[in-house]
């Protein structure tokens, strides 16, 4: 190798980064069109809440004391004759509710990850004088 290609290298380095650094200043948002913005923004936000909301369930199945989703869980099982403890029953419901709650969380992060064409973010325009006179 001369010293002529390692130049040509190391221009093409830099250039690679100029455009890396170019493409998005935080680099981690993603640019798409209006519509799929609110499509990804709604479902990932719906998907979120729902994991949530049945991850909660799940934790309070774990009690297995007043629990709807742990009695008729218990109830199906003594019907078909499956024999579970309800340590394990327990640790189960409580380890999948936690589970489900950090993929709602997941998601919703992934999903804030998008904007759309011509969006900033606060961030970027927080160097810019603001015109609030107060």
């Amino acid at each position: 190798m001369t010293d002529g290609d390692t130049a040509g290298v190391a221009t093409e380095d830099a250039e690679s980064e100029a455009a890396d650094t170019d493409a998005g200043a935080s680099g981690r948002d993603i640019v798409v069109p209006m519509r799929l913005y609110k499509t990804v923004t709604v479902f990932s936000t719906l998907i979120a809440v729902v994991c949530v909301v049945v991850g909660f369930m799940l934790l309070d199945a774990a009690t297995l004391n007043v629990s709807v989703l742990g009695n008729i869980v218990t109830g199906t099982l003594a019907v078909v004759g499956v024999a579970v403890d309800e340590g394990v029953l327990s640790t189960l419901f409580a380890a999948g509710g936690l589970g489900i709650i950090g993929l709602g969380a997941g998601v919703y992060v992934v999903g804030t990850r998008f904007r759309a064409e011509g969006m900033g973010k606060s961030q970027e325009d927080s160097d810019k004088l603001s015109n609030d006179n107060g």
